[in-house]
This record gives C-alpha cells, structure tokens and sequence, in this order.
C-alpha cells in the first residue's frame, strides 16, 4: 500500500493488541516473579504493534513516559498486555499498555502495570519522521484519554525544552 493509499485516520480499535506472555522461569527474578526489565520489554513490544498498525510504518520507540509496577507476576502466570492508541500527532504517537496477570488455574486477573510509551512512524527510504494517520476517537473513553494523553504530551514536550533538546 503506497502513502497516498493510505486512510486519512483510523479508530482505536482498528491497532489494538492483547499480547500474552506466559510468564517462565528464565523471565524470574529470585523471588520467582517477573523481572521489571521483561516487563518493560513486553509493554514495548505490544506498544511497537499498535504503532505500526496504525501507521503501517517502520516505528521507534521514543519515550517511556511512564511505568508503574502495581504486583508481581509469578512464574506460571500469564502476563496480558493490553495496548491501545491514546494520541497521534504528525508523525508520533502515544500508546497506553495496561498489564495485567492471570492465574491459569483459577482465571483470576489483576491489574499489575500502566505504561505510556511514545513511538515515531519513519519513512523506510530515508528513516526520518513521517506522517501516520489520524485518530478518530470514538467513544467518551476514548476522548476522556485522549484530553489526558495531550496533556502528558505536553509535559514531555516542557521536560525535553528544559533538558535542552
């Protein structure tokens, strides 16, 4: 599909993924849950998917805005990464991960982590930034994260100035 083919904006629903993960022994720190590290390994991951199915773009990550680590997930548990679209600028966009936990033997889930990673579309010729589509927010849900996501943006945005980049 070239770029002109491409559709002016596409809902949140139309990139959203569920990612599991069974979480093994090697992915345990000695207490036998999760490392943090593979946590945030998944949460870009299922965040690169929604990224590149909405932009249908080669996609970089560009900021973890925040994670919050709310319980373990034991060994044997299933982690869930459930990733959606909350903001799409020119050529960057904002992906909310929610994880969360599930005991295979008894079904019971839990929320465990919130993640806000930021990915930019790339042109694959020249890899520089390029324009992705726009979303259309659907539900008040979705607005409602949305007025959140631009006002995380603009905190990012006034931490870059005054970091001087």
């Amino acid at each position: 599909m070239s770029p002109e083919t491409f559709p002016s904006c596409r809902c949140v629903s139309e990139s959203a993924v569920e990612m599991p993960q069974l979480v093994l022994p090697q992915h345990a720190n000695v207490h036998g849950s999760v490392l943090g590290g593979m946590v945030m390994h998944w949460v870009d991951l299922a965040a690169a998917l929604v990224a590149n199915r909405h932009s249908r773009r080669p996609v970089v990550t560009a900021a973890f805005d925040e994670m919050a680590f709310l319980a373990p997930i034991q060994v044997g548990q299933l982690a869930l990464c459930k990733a959606r679209l909350t903001l799409v600028d020119r050529s960057s966009m904002e992906i909310r991960v929610d994880v969360h936990s599930e005991d295979l033997l008894t079904g019971e889930r839990r929320t465990t982590g919130t993640a806000f990673v930021t990915f930019v579309a790339l042109d694959p010729v020249t890899k520089r930034p390029t324009p992705v589509p726009k979303l259309e927010l659907q539900t008040d849900e979705e607005r409602a994260e949305h007025a959140l996501a631009l006002e995380r943006r603009r905190h990012r945005l006034e931490r870059r100035k005054a970091r001087g980049c």
